[in-house]
């Protein structure tokens, strides 16, 4: 079997939450959504459990984090180029998200992110590690 992930994350409205994601081109699996949780399918095997504060307290003892304020977690998706990075941020911008530092380019690798609507950070990145081969030298 292979093995899968699920990533947890606290939204205060889960509907915004979904509308938003669905801008940026998500889909989700009606299997694991309900009124309090929708699973966010991000790849085969990848997938971001968007749980309503009151759900995604039931699994944990420890108070929720406030992304708008802290950061618990960065989560960072590969794009197949610098474009598709530029892209997924300006749509999440017009979804309502924010961005919350320039881009950075490191030549062998690009970056954006953007925060969403409960001010978790996204990061979206293109690597090319021919690039970082051929800057390492022989």
């Amino acid at each position: 079997m292979t093995t899968r992930i699920f990533v947890n994350l606290p939204v205060k409205q889960l509907d915004r939450s979904i509308a938003f994601f669905a801008r940026l081109g998500f889909s989700f699996d009606p299997r694991f959504t309900d009124d309090s949780a929708t699973c966010l399918v991000v790849a085969d095997n990848i997938f971001v459990m968007l749980l309503t504060e009151p759900r995604f307290q039931s699994f944990t003892p420890k108070a929720i984090c406030d992304a708008t304020h802290s950061t618990e977690v960065l989560l960072c998706l590969s794009a197949e180029n610098r474009e598709r990075v530029d892209e997924i941020v300006r749509q999440a911008v017009a979804a309502g998200g924010s961005t919350y530092s320039e881009p950075q380019d490191h030549d062998f690798m690009y970056g954006h992110g953007f925060q969403d609507l409960d001010g978790h950070i996204w990061e979206i990145v293109f690597m090319d590690p021919d690039a970082r081969e051929h800057a390492a030298g022989p």
